[in-house]
């Protein structure tokens, strides 16, 4: 039984090589109106006051972490289950990330834990709302100021939830900023780029610096006039400003992305469905959030995931890991010397984790090949090692 299944595709096409060309017959092509416009639009889609294109998640945090002047000596608290970038971006500034554990059905980072991994040096807490359930930010901020720290900032990793919310509330409501991907498989894509919402002015102003070199002015604005003027490095920055070539992509998917949620939800009922009764977990789901519904992870015995990967893919399912837990990575293993078992949910999530094909457009018969493998070859395995 074989049926090719992507993991995912996207849904570009001619219409959007066309936003492309036109960008192509303009002057600029990097950071100039085009821009603009998304940023404008971002604003309006999370209520918030500022908003502005970076060219990934990455280099947004980065750029937000170099805004909040956190650097050497100081500590940021970061999930141990999410992707290496969360604790990359502290290491990238010199800062030490500070792992805490999550919640055991959500996979959420929570104020208990937090509060728990506090330590004296803290800046920063960066909750991540994992394959697209927001985590309780208003609770975050909540127990911070609580416990004397409201010092502590707190920087939403948004990349896989730009549509999701909790309690009506988007990204950015309860942080002083929310990060967002635009990376090739996320749910509003231009193959790479991200971008930020915040409310500060002050945060807002320095991160127009500190997304581009720390320049007092990008090239659009030293041109703006007709005439070159001056400009002058404000503070320490990076690079990571989004050309408008890919800001291109982007208008046409922000303002629909509401729309095509109820696919990605109708998708994910499928799947539900199809794993009902099966030895085969998913993440809890917090009756308070509207989920983006980036990816559909799910959970086998760690002793047989590697033998359930070949089985998908022997059978055409193209399958990953989202993810394993960022302190058994061999880089924060010889840093910082995290042990195997030393975050228990994490590292048994990350250990029996497998993300299955999910995208709007996914053909049903290709949802229910998926779902006949998990039944009669997954979860034999599974049952074996019960």
């Amino acid at each position: 039984m074989r049926r090719n299944v992507p993991f995912y595709r996207h849904a570009l096409g001619a219409a959007d090589a066309a936003r492309v060309a036109a960008v192509l017959d303009s002057p600029m092509l990097t950071s100039g109106e085009v821009g603009r416009a998304v940023e404008t639009q971002l604003r309006a889609f999370f209520g918030t006051r500022h908003a502005g294109l970076v060219n990934s998640w990455t280099n947004g945090a980065v750029a937000a972490l170099l805004a909040l002047d956190i650097g050497p000596g100081d500590e940021v608290i970061v999930p141990a289950m999410t992707f290496v970038a969360t604790a990359n971006a502290a290491e990238l500034v010199g800062a030490k990330p500070v792992f805490a554990d999550v919640d055991p059905g959500t996979l959420l980072l929570t104020t208990d834990a937090v509060l728990s991994a506090l330590p004296p040096r803290t800046r920063a807490v960066v909750p991540v709302h994992l394959y697209g359930q927001m985590a309780d930010m208003r609770a975050l901020r909540t127990g911070l100021d609580g416990a004397g720290r409201a010092d502590v900032r707190l920087v939403e990793d948004a990349a896989h939830c730009f549509e999701g919310s909790r309690a009506g509330q988007l990204p950015g409501m309860h942080a002083d900023i929310a990060l967002f991907s635009f990376y090739a498989t996320k749910n509003v894509t231009c193959g790479e780029g991200g971008a930020y919402v915040t409310n500060s002015d002050l945060l807002a102003e320095r991160m127009a610096q500190t997304r581009l070199h720390g320049m007092s002015a990008g090239a659009a604005d030293r041109f703006r006039a007709g005439a070159y003027r001056h400009w002058d490095m404000a503070r320490l920055g990076t690079k990571a400003n989004l050309p408008d070539l890919l800001a291109a992509l982007l208008p046409p998917q922000i303002e629909t992305t509401r729309a095509r949620l109820p696919q990605r939800a109708a998708l994910a009922r499928r799947y539900d469905e199809a794993r009902a009764g099966l030895p085969i977990r998913r993440p809890a789901r917090d009756p308070g959030t509207v989920s983006a519904h980036h990816i559909y992870p799910v959970h086998v015995p760690p002793a047989i995931r590697d033998e359930a990967i070949a089985a998908l893919t022997a059978a055409g399912v193209a399958v990953t890991v989202n993810y394993r837990a960022v302190p058994t990575r061999a880089y924060y293993r010889r840093k910082y010397g995290h042990r195997p078992g030393e975050f228990p949910v994490s590292d048994a999530w990350g250990e029996g984790t497998i993300t299955l094909p999910f995208f709007p457009g996914m053909a049903a018969e290709d949802q229910d090949h998926v779902a006949a493998v998990l039944r009669e070859q997954v979860a034999p395995l599974c049952r074996r090692a019960a």
